[in-house]
This record gives C-alpha cells, sequence and structure tokens, in this order.
C-alpha cells in the first residue's frame, strides 16, 4: 500500500501521513504483559513494512519500557521517532497515573535516558510531555532547547498546550510540532474547548500552521470509542478507559450518535467509520499528522485506508454537525 506523505519542516522530511502511536502497545490498556512486547514488535514491523515511518512513544509509557520495544524494532530503519519527558508514569491500584515534573534537571536526565532506551544517538522530536504548573515554561524550554545544542535532540515539540504556552516557548526556540487529542469527538485544539486544567486552548491547530509546524493528533479514534466495535461495558477494571467519563453510564450510551454519523458517512464511501474518523482529522490541513494506535495488525491495515479517501464538503457537514460528547475527556 502506498501512503500519501506530509512534510515536517524543522527536519526538513516528509513522513507518511499517518503515523504510529505506541503507547498502547504495552501500557494503559489491557493486555497480557507477557505478550505486550511480542505483540508490539509484530505491529511495528508490519507499520514498517506498510510504509509507516513516523513512530510516537515517551518515557512516560510503561516506564520506559516502551521505548526499548520501539527503539529495537526500527533499529536502522530511515524513520522518525518522536518521544517525550516532563510526565512521570506509575500504575495505582492497577491502573495508569502520571505526575508532571518539568524540572530542567529531570529534562536532561530524561533525554539521556531515553536515547539509551531507544538505542540512537540523537532524538528527532522531543516533546515536553506537560507543562509543569510548578515550574515556568520558559525554564523546562530553556533545558530542551540546550539538548538541540548539544545535538541530542534535533527538534522540540509541545504536548496539550494552549497558543499561549505555545507563543511563550517559541520566544525562546522554535516548536516544531504540537501534539494534542484532536478527533470528532474532541475539538479542544480548534479553539473549541479548554485543557484538562480548565484554560482556553485558542485554535493551536491554525496556530501549528501558521508557525510552519506540524500538529500531530493523538486518539484519532477517541481511544476506539468511535471505530463504533468497542464494547465499552466489557472493559477490564484494569483498562483505564474505565475511569473516562465518555465510556461509562448513560455518557457511553449517549455518544453513540456520534460514531452514527461516521457510520452514515461510512457507508457512502463503503468503508468504516474508523477510516472516516481518520480521515475528518486528515482533512484539518496539510499540517496535521494523525498517530492511532492499535495492537491488531488488521485494524493497522485499515487504518491506513484513511490516507487514500477524500471526504466531500457534504462529507465534513454531516461529520462537523455531529453532536458533540457527553462527558469530558478525563
Amino acid at each position: 500500500m502506498s501512503i500519501s506523505t506530509r512534510r515536517i519542516p524543522a527536519l526538513d522530511r516528509d513522513v507518511s501521513a499517518i503515523g504510529l502511536g505506541c503507547m498502547g502497545i504495552n501500557w494503559a490498556y489491557a493486555r497480557d504483559d507477557a505478550d505486550s512486547a511480542r505483540t508490539g514488535s509484530e505491529i511495528l514491523a508490519h507499520a514498517l513494512a506498510s510504509g509507516i515511518d513516523f513512530f510516537d512513544t515517551s518515557d512516560a509509557y510503561a516506564a520506559g519500557e516502551n521505548e526499548r520495544i520501539v527503539g529495537d524494532a526500527v533499529a536502522d530503519a530511515d524513520v522518525v521517532i518522536a518521544t517525550k519527558a516532563g510526565l512521570i508514569g506509575s500504575m495505582d491500584s492497577g491502573k495508569p497515573t502520571l505526575t508532571r515534573n518539568g524540572r530542567p534537571d529531570h529534562l536532561r536526565k530524561a533525554c539521556d535516558d531515553s536515547l539509551r532506551r531507544l538505542g540512537i544517538d540523537t532524538i528527532d522530536l522531543y516533546y515536553l510531555h506537560r507543562v509543569d504548573d510548578q515550574v515556568p515554561i520558559e525554564e523546562s524550554w530553556g533545558a530542551l532547547s540546550d539538548l538541540v545544542a548539544a545535538g541530542k535532540v534535533r527538534a522540540l515539540g509541545l504536548s496539550e498546550v494552549t497558543v499561549e504556552q505555545a507563543e511563550a516557548a517559541h520566544g525562546i526556540h522554535p516548536v516544531a510540532a504540537v501534539q494534542s487529542e484532536l478527533s470528532v469527538w474532541t475539538r479542544d485544539a480548534l479553539g473549541q474547548g479548554d485543557t484538562p486544567d480548565g484554560a482556553a486552548v485558542g485554535n493551536i491547530v491554525d496556530w501549528t500552521r501558521e508557525h510552519d509546524a506540524v500538529f500531530v493528533a493523538f486518539s484519532p479514534l477517541g481511544r476506539g470509542f468511535l471505530t463504533g466495535s468497542l464494547d465499552t461495558a466489557a472493559l477490564p477494571s484494569s483498562d483505564f478507559r474505565t475511569t473516562l467519563p465518555r465510556f461509562t453510564g448513560s455518557a457511553a450510551q449517549q455518544n453513540q450518535a456520534i460514531v452514527d454519523a461516521l457510520a452514515s458517512v461510512a457507508d457512502r464511501h463503503a468503508t468504516t467509520p474508523a477510516a472516516i474518523a481518520l480521515a475528518w482529522v486528515l482533512a484539518q490541513g496539510q499540517h496535521v499528522i494523525p498517530i492511532p494506535g492499535t495492537t491488531k495488525v488488521t485494524h493497522l491495515d485499515a487504518n491506513l485506508l484513511a490516507a487514500q479517501l477524500t471526504l466531500s464538503a457534504e462529507d465534513l457537514g454531516i461529520l462537523d454537525g455531529a453532536p458533540a460528547a457527553v462527558g469530558p475527556r478525563y
């Protein structure tokens, strides 16, 4: 399958228009831990063979083990690896939890640890995973810019930030990418909502375009809900989605109307709701790159079909008119 590409200006190269979010390979979603490394390696190998060359991980995912799996799988391949620092992942009562740490000393050590786990000399794209409200963003971003000067990182990104925060960082060192959640049921990054902290995001998708940066969309399939094939009632308690308001009780039932809108457009194209959900994200701009995750080869193949779809104005009108999601993201 031939995959269309999109450009990352700060890296002066094109990457597959759909990347691979690697978190779910061995963290946050319920699975047999004994099989996660094997499954992850299989998915990553298939992604490479299918033309995907943009891989997203973090030191927070499974305490860095996710980076090891990614590094081993893509060793010596011509790919772009994005990873992150600034969140510390742990397990609390069987569920993943995250705490913020944007201190310069932590970020410097985190970078060295990530390089070692990934088995590379330079990280292509390094994100501040979250802004630490106990540390001025200027201090965190300044420390990351020092890593670029030291040759350990090629380009810097921000995750889940407001336009105001992006502006503050960009005044110190160019912001190459902003990564935030974006999907048919999560449109905060388009200026239609707030951050989980309650701050107004602003239209960060437009901001990245105006500043020659890319917008990387995580959870473009609504953590599986928008595929229309997820049985939320059957999720085991170890799956973090059981703690998310949109997946529980009457909210999950009401949010089915969003899936119905996707299914109606999918019928017009003889494809799946998942492909339409991804095509909607791709239609938000040529600088937008979704990074869906999966642990199934068949799902990965189905996701790639989205890059071949062109949604009409009527299609987009139906999707843009879908009901707002019931319940906050977290």
